[in-house]
Parts: C-alpha cells; sequence; structure tokens
C-alpha cells in the first residue's frame, strides 16, 4: 500500500487549500483514510477521517467547520478541502489508511502512512 499526499503550500490566514491523497490500493472502499498533522515537538494530531464508503467522516475539534473531507472512490484519491486557514494550521500534513472504522480515528490504528506535505499559514 501506498499513499501519496500532495497540495500543501503557503496561504495567507482566511485562505483556503485542497489536499488530495493518492492511494494504491485495489479497492480503496474497502479502507478508511485520516489526514493527520504535525509539528515539531508535538504528537501527531488527528484532523479528519473518513469510512469507505463516504457515509461517515470524523473531525478534530480545531478544525470543524473549517475543514471537509471527502473521497473518490473510483479515483482512488481523499481529499482534504480546508477553509478560513489559521496561522495554527501550520504543520506537516499526513493521510494514512486503516482497515475498520473507529470511534474518533486514533492516530495508532492506521497502520500505513504517507510521506507528508507542509501547510504554513502566514498571518
Amino acid at each position: 500500500v501506498q499513499l501519496q499526499a500532495s497540495g500543501g503550500g503557503s496561504v495567507q490566514a482566511g485562505g483556503a487549500l485542497r489536499l488530495s491523497c493518492a492511494v494504491s490500493v485495489l479497492r480503496l472502499e474497502a479502507y478508511v483514510i485520516g489526514w493527520f498533522r504535525q509539528v515539531p515537538g508535538k504528537e501527531r494530531e488527528g484532523v479528519a477521517c473518513i469510512s469507505g464508503s463516504g457515509s461517515s467522516s470524523y473531525y478534530g475539534d480545531s478544525v470543524k467547520g473549517r475543514f471537509t473531507i471527502s473521497r473518490d472512490n473510483a479515483e482512488n484519491t481523499v481529499y482534504l478541502q480546508m477553509n478560513s486557514l489559521k496561522p495554527e494550521d501550520t504543520a506537516v500534513y499526513y493521510c494514512a489508511l486503516d482497515n475498520l472504522w473507529r470511534l474518533a480515528c486514533p492516530r495508532l490504528s492506521f497502520a500505513s502512512w504517507g510521506q507528508g506535505t507542509q501547510i504554513t499559514v502566514s498571518s
């Protein structure tokens, strides 16, 4: 399994970005995909995750109402639309794969990870 995150970059506060996670699996609908982020010196934080069918999703408290996770199983891609970005959203963002939907998508349940993409939000 390989996950490739893309779409990172620099943006001013209040701006928007969309991240993509391309996943090399036969049937993406069999997997939960999550987005996580990490800043130096801190633990990796759960941002959002989505069930295989897309019918269920979870968001971390810090991004609720601003970020939206979606998926296109036919294209083997999961997206993270990030609106109203804040400087505190600055981090390396990772996508990851789990084979089971779990409450609040705990980080340790995700076995496969992409390489990360940097988001920098300036004030």
